[in-house]
């Protein structure tokens, strides 16, 4: 630990005691006997002030040490370890400040601790992440006072220490719970077997009522004299392709997280369930010019390295070249893949734009463009407009919610599976939307 300029300074105590001496002092102008109280008054202060001076403690006897930082996940509270040890042979009262973080919101400004003569503690301190991407942890601020408690010594601990804010993954471990639909065996996600309308073949049982009637092997059911019904688990080691516009439309926030957050947490959430499901996947982020292209691969290690490639992917106030980037995705994936596209419209000129890049995709693939409702439209038409500006943005909410419907038909019109659900629901209902696609055979 070093020392901060100025190293020794008076504490709250102290500030108190140099008022009541000035309050003495003012008195004493008026009435002299007063005089003798403010003496008596300083003598004992300037004692109790080289007490305080000799006993410490000092840097040596001091030591403070941040833990190796937790994981950390957007808008997820985690917590700053330390480990603080006295040993001076007297109690010390210790506050430790981190250094003021833009995108990180401290639950304190100090965490304060009081520990006896010779002993070690453990102090934590919450916090929250509001951005992803790097963040750079420095020193810690240090300030000790002994039992008297007149001085104040502040000293610098040299932690800088890098971390990386990942995306909000916690939707995946929940969905099990979430999503009471029997589209998942395997609420923990470690195998997901679904029969029924896949395309690989599992086994014959006994036809029983309710039965689709198409699902009747004949064959079957011919050799043994009664209707046998085959089963198929759903194919695996098909390709998911997860395309990220990261331009202008995607860069406002919905609440406190950006549209692209969102994204981004419903992009790496689908990859997971996919990973489970033995399918490939593959990363690609744009905005004017690509910006990440990762090819599909399968395993959770290779999940894993999708998150921390697009940890710090960032929307750009650019126009996406969709013409571009879907022209590179025909050349090259030729074999029949999910295309899943994050993305959002408002006007018919980003609609058109939209519907021309996954268009030219679904001769050869299953296209899906996943939107996100934007609540501040909702809630103007739910509003009666009482003035003439309620009035002007109910008419501009009305405008963008019919422009969004005519497109969001013409995508369905053309064979492009849409999923339109709000921000805080998005990851869910795109969970949904892919297994609904494994389950059916769409691929």
């Amino acid at each position: 630990m070093k020392p901060v300029a100025p190293a020794i300074w008076l504490s709250a105590r102290g500030v108190w005691v140099l008022l009541a001496l000035a309050l003495l002092l003012a008195l004493a102008s008026v009435v002299p006997l007063m005089l003798y109280a403010f003496a008596f008054a300083a003598a004992g202060a300037v004692a109790l002030l080289a007490a305080d001076l000799v006993l410490g403690p000092s840097a040596r006897t001091l030591r403070v040490a941040r833990r190796p930082l937790p994981h950390l996940a957007l808008r997820n509270r985690a917590t700053l370890t330390y480990d603080v040890e006295n040993r001076a042979p007297v109690g010390v009262r210790v506050g430790i400040i981190e250094a003021p973080l833009p995108t990180i919101d401290f639950a304190l400004d100090a965490v304060v601790a009081s520990l006896p003569p010779r002993s070690a503690r453990t102090l934590e301190l919450p916090f929250l992440a509001r951005e992803r991407g790097l963040v750079h942890f420095g020193a810690i601020y240090v300030w000790v006072e002994n039992g008297i408690g007149i001085l104040r010594r502040r000293y610098r601990v040299e932690a800088g220490e890098d971390a990386r804010v990942l995306p909000d993954l916690s939707a995946v471990e929940g969905y099990g719970t979430l999503a009471k639909r029997n589209t998942l065996v395997d609420a923990g996600l470690r195998r997901l077997r679904m029969r029924g309308l896949g395309s690989e073949f599992e086994s014959l049982r006994e036809y029983q009522a309710g039965d689709a009637f198409r699902l009747v092997d004949w064959k079957a059911t011919a050799r043994r004299g009664h209707l046998m019904v085959a089963q198929y688990d759903v194919e695996r080691s098909q390709n998911v392709l997860i395309a990220l516009d990261c331009g202008r439309l995607m860069t406002p926030r919905i609440g406190l997280q950006r549209k692209f957050d969102y994204a981004l947490t419903a992009a790496l959430s689908v990859a997971r369930i996919a990973q489970a499901a033995g399918d490939n996947v593959g990363l690609l982020a744009f905005a004017a010019k690509p910006l990440l292209s990762i090819k599909p691969r399968r395993g959770a290690a290779h999940v894993n390295a999708l998150a921390q490639a697009s940890y710090d992917l960032q929307p750009r106030l650019e126009e996406p070249d969709y013409e571009t980037i879907f022209t590179e995705v025909r050349r090259t994936y030729a074999k029949r893949s999910l295309i899943v596209l994050f993305t959002d419209i408002f006007d018919p000129v980003t609609s058109a734009s939209v519907l021309a890049g996954l268009g030219s995709l679904v001769p050869r693939h299953l296209a899906m463009c996943v939107l996100m409702n934007d609540a501040a439209i909702s809630n103007a038409l739910e509003e009666e407009p009482r003035t003439v500006s309620g009035a002007y943005r109910t008419a501009v909410a009305m405008t963008l919610a019919d422009e969004r419907a005519k497109a969001v038909a013409v995508l369905r019109a053309r064979g492009i599976i849409v999923v339109d659900a709000p921000a805080n629901r998005l990851t869910v209902a795109l969970l949904d939307a892919y297994l609904d696609v494994k389950a059916r055979g769409l691929l």
